[in-house]
Parts: structure tokens; sequence; C-alpha cells
């Protein structure tokens, strides 16, 4: 069984330790490390740093927005990672939201759904290394050609919600990339790809399936459950997201309504710990962890992934437990590797 874990990018830990978690989740066995790109460390840097420190884990992007970086930029980032650790890199694109591209990066959040599909469509001729002319409604692309050689082709996932992007990933990526997904709604999902993909004229087994999930195994369970209640409730409350957490937030209407008017302490409230389990793998011993995994894959997913978090911002130690808690419950077989990495 293969594994993904995301880096906790928003649990204040530094570069090194980022680093060292991925050399551990590598010496555990997992398949592929990713990193997403909030408001803490850039990715492609970090990448670059688990690339020079790894030997055989794969690197993926989980996600950038395609709004903050450019066709050309990304392609350019994704292609010097290639070039350093050649078939081990993957661009995980995703159209993000309106408080990371509007507010943090003061640019517009407008059509997210094109805006995506003409980013994806450029990024996939510029990584492939031809003189790209490429012109849409919010991307051009006129006389660029990639000047380093990835070595090998870089894959790119598109992270997906709603239907119309779900079939855009069958239609144009090399995988969907799924989040805020419980396993029992995973088919419902890979209809809207599948179909994508059937229209597109391509082959809907050949497009890997992604889903990410948050957990978190070690001794402060109740910590980590009210940490998870709040990254729900922010999550939940965010338009673009809001839809996928219908079905497992009962009170999502009345929760949004109160963050909204600005009563925060009321809109967590409606948040009860049953959302958390439902949408969330906690445990002490990684145990729900590995069954969240389990559940993804018999639903029809190729690649679970745990972002591994703490219990809080000063737990560094809950990502580690994690990682070695769940690869120890899924049976991974632990990777030797050089004194140097």
């Amino acid at each position: 069984m293969r594994l993904g874990v995301t880096m906790p990018i928003e649990d204040a830990m530094s570069a090194p330790q980022l680093v060292r978690l991925a050399q551990t989740a590598e010496a555990c066995g997992v398949d592929t490390v990713l990193c997403g790109e909030v408001a803490g460390p850039e990715v492609m840097s970090l990448l670059g740093a688990i690339a020079a420190s790894t030997e055989r884990i794969r690197l993926a992007s989980g996600i950038i927005a395609s709004y903050t970086r450019t066709p050309t930029l990304t392609a350019m980032g994704f292609a010097t990672l290639s070039s350093l650790a050649p078939g081990r890199v993957v661009a995980g694109i995703g159209a993000s939201s309106p408080i990371v591209v509007g507010r943090w990066h003061g640019l517009e959040f407008a059509s997210p759904y094109r805006r995506t599909k003409e980013f994806v469509e450029a990024l996939r001729l510029c990584l492939d290394g031809a003189k790209v002319d490429y012109d849409g409604d919010h991307v051009a692309v006129h006389d660029f050609r990639l000047a380093i050689d990835p070595e090998l082709r870089v894959p790119i996932w598109l992270a997906a919600m709603n239907p119309q992007m779900l079939r855009l990933a069958g239609a144009l990526a090399d995988g969907v990339f799924l989040t805020w997904c419980r396993p029992e709604e995973i088919a419902a999902k890979l209809d809207d790809v599948h179909a994508g993909a059937r229209a597109a004229g391509r082959d809907p087994s050949e497009i890997e399936v992604v889903c990410s999930f948050w957990g978190y195994s070690g001794p402060l369970v109740d910590q980590a459950v009210d940490r998870l209640r709040r990254v729900v409730l922010s999550y939940a409350t965010v338009p673009t997201h809001a839809a996928a957490f219908v079905e497992a937030f009962p009170s999502l209407q009345e929760a949004t309504e109160a963050w909204n008017a600005g009563d925060r302490r009321a809109a967590l409230s409606l948040v009860e710990e049953s959302v958390v389990h439902d949408l969330c793998a906690v445990s002490a011993d990684g145990s729900r962890t590995a069954d969240f995994a389990r559940r993804y894959v018999d639903a029809g997913v190729d690649l679970p992934v745990v972002l591994a978090i703490g219990a809080g911002h000063g737990d560094h130690d809950g990502p580690f437990s994690t990682v070695r808690d769940v690869a120890g419950q899924l049976g991974l077989s632990a990777v030797e590797t050089s004194p140097s990495s």
C-alpha cells in the first residue's frame, strides 16, 4: 500500500524541521511527500531542500495556486526540481481561495475555473520544452522556451472539489487531488473525473487519484481534536470550499452565519466532535489514520495522503509521531538511506 504525507506548513516549524520530517517519512517507507503553500514556507525552496536531502521519495506541491505565479515561472521551478530529482517531482496546482489570492496577494480571484484551465494548459506546454505561444482570456505566454532540462516528464495534479473542476482534472491533468472528501464520497467524485476523461478521449484509469486528509497520532488527542475543530471551521466557511462540508457538517449554515457576524465562539461551538472525527483521523496510536487510508484505497484512491499535524503550534513532535505510527500501522517497509541523506 502507498501513503503520502503532507508537511504541516501551518505548524510554525522551521525548514530544517520540515526537511527532517520528510527524511523520516522516506525512512518509514512513505511513497510521496507533499508541501502546500499558504502562509508558511515557499514551496519551491522547501521542496528543493527536501530533494537534496532525500534519495527516493516522490516530491509534490499540494497545492500551489494558479494565480500567484505565472505558468512560465512555475515551469521553471518544477523543471529545476526535476533536474535535481528526476522522476520524483509532481506539480500540484489548484485555484486556491479568495482569501489567499485576494486578501493576501492582492490579486483578483476571478473566473477560477477558466483561469486554472488555462494555467494548466500553458504549464503543460512550458514543461514539455517546446516553444510556447498560448493565448487565453486569463493566461498568455509568447515565445517562451524552457532553458533547463527537467530530465523526465513532470506530471501535473489538479486540485478539485466541485463537479466542473473534477471533470477538468479528468480532461487535462495526470492526477486529481481531492481533499475534505470522506471515503464514502469518493465514488461520486470519480464519476465526474472519469466523465471528463472520457469526454476528452482519455483513459480514466490513467489518472492518478490522490486524496488528502488531516491526521494526528500522539498523546495529546483532546488538544488535537480542539485544534481540528478550528481547522474544519476555518475551511468550511470559505465560500469556494463550503459545498464539500455540507454532508459532514449539519450546522454549517448556522456556523457560517455566526462566523460572518464576527461571533467566532458561537461558530466554533457548532462544530461537534463527531464532525471532526468524520473528516479527520485522530488517535493515540495511528490506528485511525491507518484506517482512513485503507478506506480511501478501498473507495478507489491510489494515494491517500495524511497531513501530519501537531496538537498545537508548539507541538513539533506530533507530526513525527503521526508519520511513524501510521507507517507502522500500515506495515510500510522501512527504507535504508545513506548517511549523507
